[in-house]
């Protein structure tokens, strides 16, 4: 059979909006400039303690990946979480008509494809289209994250039930006592209403109290008991896309190459800080930063220098890090043109017991330096230099 159609991306999204309307599962929607995607692995691993959880496959999130997603909405499904991100203006607010969440968390929002949206301005509204598409209170329930000002915004902007998280005792979800143990994960007070509790989560790094919180408060509103949300948040595996593995010479790679903004950058250096041994960091190009491009990178550079014992840069942009991290002080600072530069150089410089962080954008490919580097099996293995 052959059906002629005039927009095929159109009639995909129209043909998606007809098949999840066959199923009367409640929907939960997450979108963000950075951690949308593991706070909603996170949110889903709290729900698949009572629920049959459906969700996004990877990061299909946008106007094909989402409508792709929902094609394989099943009515075994009892919870779907769904992940949503833009390019554009409108687009989540389609998104949102083809997902029909009840329950939308905004995680925050960035210098993250500002080079196509335009302006800070622009992502927030852009943003906001998830929060105004929920159905009115008391059904709908909007989760956002109460450090973050322009999200805060958003609440003007739904007719949801609104809920913040975050660190200030007067949001709903709120936490203190937080304390980070390397890779081996963090824990935190939980407090809400007349409750409180101390969560050891294995998520890495003191900002991923934000993530626990959103995925807390979602746990609650879907009608998760406490003991069901605390034992989904102290199992989860999930992290920022982050996989440690041994490296050459006896180091430990931290692999965040999935992608990179300002905001995650810093995270993982903050994150790198907290760890014993040498840091040794290789940082490159963060893209689609538009106007923000020259001063984010080098925001970088200056946190580096703070945390860094070496750094490597990739890249025409990845070389305003190392050039602002040398000037604040970091002595020992490479300027690699590729990867294979990069990878020679880290082959020479890796000695025992340093944490090495590898993060960039996706398009320098920087999971190949992770590949020469990292001794997993069907790693690529190191060759003297």
């Amino acid at each position: 059979m052959l059906i002629l159609v005039d927009d095929t991306l159109l009639a995909l999204q129209r043909i998606a909006g007809y098949w999840r309307a066959l199923f009367d599962v409640p929907a939960v929607a997450i979108t963000g400039s950075v951690g949308k995607t593991t706070a909603k692995e996170v949110i889903a691993g709290v729900l698949a303690q009572r629920y049959q959880v459906f969700k996004n496959p990877g990061n299909m999130n946008n106007e094909l990946g989402l409508p792709l997603t929902l094609l394989q909405l099943t009515d075994k499904a009892e919870r779907a979480v769904l992940e949503m991100g833009t390019y554009a203006q409108g687009e989540i607010d389609l998104l949102c008509r083809l997902g029909r969440p009840r329950t939308g968390v905004v995680t925050n929002v960035g210098p993250v494809h500002l080079s196509r949206l335009g302006s800070i301005e622009a992502i927030t509204a852009a943003k906001s289209e998830l929060p105004a598409a929920l159905p009115p209170a008391p059904e709908g329930t909007a989760i956002l994250n109460g450090d973050d000002a322009r999200v805060r915004t958003m609440a003007q902007h739904t007719q949801a039930q609104v809920q913040f998280y975050g660190l200030d005792p007067a949001f709903d979800f709120w936490a203190d006592e937080i304390e980070s143990y390397g890779l081996e994960g963090m824990q935190f007070r939980l407090h809400h209403q007349d409750e409180s509790m101390v969560l050891h989560t294995p998520l890495l790094g003191r900002h991923s109290v934000h993530t626990a919180l959103a995925a807390a408060a979602v746990g609650l509103v879907e009608g998760l008991t406490w003991p069901e949300i605390v034992r989904g948040l102290t199992q989860t595996q999930e992290q920022l896309r982050l996989i440690v593995l041994p490296g050459n010479n006896d180091s430990t790679i931290i692999d965040d190459t999935y992608n990179a903004s300002p905001d995650s950058v810093i995270a993982a250096l903050n994150l790198l800080a907290e760890l014993d041994g040498r840091h040794v960091a290789v940082l490159g190009d963060m893209l689609e930063l538009g106007s923000y491009e020259e001063e984010g990178h080098r925001l970088v550079g200056r946190r580096a220098a703070e945390v860094l014992q070496a750094l490597v840069t990739v890249g025409d942009l990845g070389r305003l890090i190392g050039e602002e991290a040398r000037d604040a002080g970091l002595a020992d600072v490479y300027l690699a043109a590729d990867n294979a530069q990069a990878i020679d150089h880290l082959r020479r410089i890796l000695r025992p017991g340093d944490r090495v962080l590898i993060k960039g954008s996706r398009g320098l490919a920087m999971e190949e330096i992770v590949g020469a580097v990292a001794t997993y099996p069907g790693a690529t293995t190191p060759k003297a230099p």
